[in-house]
Parts: structure tokens; C-alpha cells; sequence
């Protein structure tokens, strides 16, 4: 059986658009043109909506298993769907954590069962994210796993994570890290230290604490030659220091969350403009955006971290870090970057979250709407402003800055392998 999607938007050269028709066969795009006629095949009406590649996030907390109040893989990947996102990533800080062949068989086989879109788990850098020893990276990339992430902490020493360097190439894995030097932080420390927390009389967390160990880090992958990529950019020397090795010919590349690129220290009011790293300073948000246009800063990828909402309710000082973002990630760059400010073109957005991460993780056949590539897609109203809703979320995680602010770009549709799994007048699939 095949699948016509007709009357659809597509972005073509320039950032133009054309109306065509995509035949969708066994999962895959198979034929792209301006009319295909629609004998023996499931039509779907685009009614002139813009046809994108699904997103795809790099950096996503499910936390199951473990830590089920918070999140499940089925609410999560429901949230993901919802959000126009296709395949993500799913962060290794759950419990028992996978940094075992044995424990990440019963991982992934828990995500075939309740994931609704693709999930690639990551392997942990060390055992239980501990520092102390390293995790089996041979046995895991056995079982398809070449990313490695101690995600939520620091690996704490160089010699240890110069040794996981050295067995991740071994294995051609890439390190995800999560540069955070600990030594630069104080305790009840929980937002940037600048001007905001000052105002608020609370304890800030520098910026070293993010670039001094990504320093270290990009020091070793040149070194031993690894593949390297690093979580959540926050800071304005961390841009620098990844300019500067990309130029040396290190094999480096980074990501930037939705929510640093939209807000800086100013907006801090609560616990739900806690996240980890901080908001920083308008220099540093300012940084970020340039460290995008012009390649320094890879892809966005946007730590959704749910909490629930008595943890989230603990103050400043004693709440969790982190947001949700799955569900707005792409309305809210899109209609502040792309609609109104006209600073990024679609195109830049849609090769940001979805293109870019896909090459530089090695995911074939996703990222782009060509023939014989999978058929991840998402239908997108650019139209039609709405309320961001916490209450609609299908994330168990409510824990958000951007509640109650108006948007477009929303998904109308999301097929993951040509089904559609996702519809904004249906609801989910299951």
C-alpha cells in the first residue's frame, strides 16, 4: 500500500517554496513531483500546509527507567510527536543506568515496545555516571550504540576521560559531554552568576564552570582524535573555544538549547527558569545565535528535563534543574527567529533541527525530504497563532518559562515511516 501526501509545501532552493506531492512506500519517500496520480493509494490532503523533514533532538531526559514520575517513554515520546520530532535521543541518567550490554538489551527492548517515535538510547561515559570507572563501550556498540554521554554531570578528571576518549575510538563512538566543573560551583548555587542573581540574592554559577572543562576536554579530543560533541552551549567563551578547535582541525561539534537562544539571566522569576547550565548574560545569548549563523554552534538540541510539579515547587535553591521543551521548541524559534525577528530563514532551522544532527550522528536516510529517504515528516501550520498551553502537554512534565505565550508554527501532522502518528484534530495514535 502506498501513501499520497498532496498539496504540501516543500522548501526548495533559497527558501522558496513549491506545491508537490510526495508518494510515501514501505516507510520511504519513493517519488517527489508536482502531481502523482492517486489510483490504489491512501491520500492525504496537506491542504497546502509546509511538508518538513521530522526533527530531530540530540538531547532528550525520558527518565524511565527509574524515575517514572516524572516521565515515561510512552508520555515522552507522545510529547515528541507532538512536537514535531521524529527520532531523539534519550539521555542515559535513568535507573539501572545503561552502561552494560545486559541492561541496555532490557532498555532498548522497553523502548520498542512504548516508544512512538524513534529513540536511540545513549551508553553511558562511565559506570552509573560516577567517574570511577568506564562504562563497557565495546559491548555496547555491539548493540548499535556509538554515542556516549555521562549527561547531568562532568566526567570529573582528564585522566578518566582521556581514557574514555581513547576506548570510544576504538570502538568509532563519539562523546557527548556534559561540561561541568564542579569546583566552580557552590552549593545552593542555581542560576548565572551576573546581574540577575545579585538582584534575587542568590548564589551564581559562573561560566568557567562550563568552558574551563570543555577547554579540557577539547585539549584531550585532539589529542587522542575522537569524535566529540558537546551538550547544551551556554556561554560565550565555550563558543570560542569551539571555534577555535574546529579550526585546528579537531573533530568537534555543538549544540544550543531553545531556551538559551531565547532567554537570558533578565527573565529568571522562578523555578521554572531553572535549568542547568543557567540562563546567562544578553552577551552570551548573543554569542550563541552568532555561533549558529555562522557554523561554530552545530545543531539545537533542547534537554527537555520533566520534573513534577512539587518538585518544581521547592524554591529556587532546592527544585530541580531543568524544562521541558519538546512540545515548543519549534513554534517558539520559529516564530521569534524565523516569522517576526527574520534573523534565521526556515531553511537554517529545519538544517539546525533536523539535517545537522542527523550527519553528525550518522543517522542515514533521515534529516531531508529526498527520495529514498525515510519518511519522517511533519506537516506545520506557520499560520496560525496559539496559546502555549501547559496543560495540553502530553509530557508528564509541566515544568516551563513559556506558558501562557502566543505562537505559531505548529505541527498539524507527524509520520514517522510514512504513519501517521500524530493529528492535531485526532490526537495521538495510542
Amino acid at each position: 500500500m502506498q501513501t499520497l501526501i498532496q498539496n504540501a509545501k516543500i522548501l526548495m532552493h533559497d527558501n522558496e517554496t513549491e506545491f508537490m506531492d510526495v508518494l510515501v512506500e514501505d516507510g520511504k519517500i519513493k517519488d517527489i513531483q508536482k502531481h502523482i496520480e492517486n489510483f490504489d493509494k491512501e491520500v492525504i490532503d496537506a491542504q497546502g500546509k509546509l511538508l518538513l523533514p521530522g526533527l530531530i533532538d540530540v538531547h532528550v531526559h525520558l527518565r524511565e527507567p527509574g524515575h517514572e514520575h516524572k516521565e515515561t517513554i510512552s508520555t515522552g515520546t507522545k510529547a515528541a510527536a507532538h512536537g514535531g520530532f521524529t527520532t531523539i535521543m534519550a539521555m542515559p541518567n535513568v535507573l539501572p543506568f545503561p552502561d552494560n550490554a545486559e541492561t541496555m538489551k532490557a532498555y532498548q527492548k522497553k523502548i520498542e515496545q512504548d516508544a512512538l517515535v524513534h529513540v536511540i538510547p545513549y551508553g553511558t561515559i562511565t559506570k552509573a555516571e560516577a567517574s570511577k570507572e568506564l562504562s563497557d563501550m565495546e559491548e555496547l556498540s555491539k548493540l548499535g550504540i556509538h554515542a556516549f554521554s555521562d549527561d547531568g554531570v562532568g566526567v570529573a578528571t582528564a585522566a578518566m576521560m582521556k581514557q574514555a576518549m581513547e576506548a570510544c575510538k576504538k570502538v568509532d563512538g563519539m562523546i557527548v559531554a556534559h561540561t561541568e566543573d564542579m569546583r566552580y560551583r557552590a552549593p545552593k548555587a542555581c542560576m548565572h552568576e551576573g546581574i540577575r542573581n545579585k538582584e534575587l540574592g542568590l548564589i551564581g554559577i559562573p561560566s568557567a564552570c562550563e568552558y574551563a572543562q570543555l577547554k579540557r576536554d577539547l585539549d584531550l579530543a585532539k589529542e587522542v582524535g575522537v569524535r566529540y560533541h558537546v551538550c547544551h552551549m551556554s556561554a560565550k567563551k565555550s563558543v570560542q573555544y569551539l571555534k577555535e578547535y574546529k579550526a585546528m582541525g579537531v573533530d568537534c561539534s555543538g549544540e544550543v538549547t531553545a531556551h538559551h537562544l531565547l532567554l537570558n539571566e533578565m527573565a529568571v522569576e522562578n523555578e521554572n527558569h531553572k535549568m542547568n547550565p543557567p540562563l546567562r548574560s544578553e552577551e552570551d545569548r548573543q554569542s550563541l545565535i552568532q555561533g549558529l549563523l555562522d557554523g561554530t554552534i552545530d545543531m539545537i538540541a533542547n534537554d527537555h528535563a520533566p520534573h513534577s510539579e512539587e518538585e518544581k515547587s521547592r524554591g529556587m535553591e532546592l527544585s530541580p534543574f531543568g524544562i521541558v521543551a519538546l512540545e515548543t521548541a519549534f513554534p517558539l524559534l520559529y516564530t521569534k527567529f524565523v516569522k517576526e525577528e527574520k534573523l534565521f530563514t526556515m531553511q537554517q532551522l529545519i538544517h539546525w533541527m533536523s539535517e545537522a544532527p542527523a550527519k553528525r550522528f550518522r543517522m542515514e536516510h533521515k534529516g531531508k525530504i529526498e527520495v529514498g529517504y525515510d519518511a519522517d515528516l511533519i506537516l506545520v501550520d506557520t499560520d496560525t497563532y496559539k496559546t502555549i498551553d501547559k496543560r495540553e502537554f502530553y509530557s508528564k512534565g509541566k515544568n516551563t518559562p513559556f506558558d501562557g505565550i502566543s505562537c505559531t508554527g505548529w505541527i498539524e501532522k507527524t509520520f514517522i515511516m510514512g504513519e501517521c502518528v500524530y493529528d492535531a484534530k485526532k490526537g495521538m495514535r495510542k
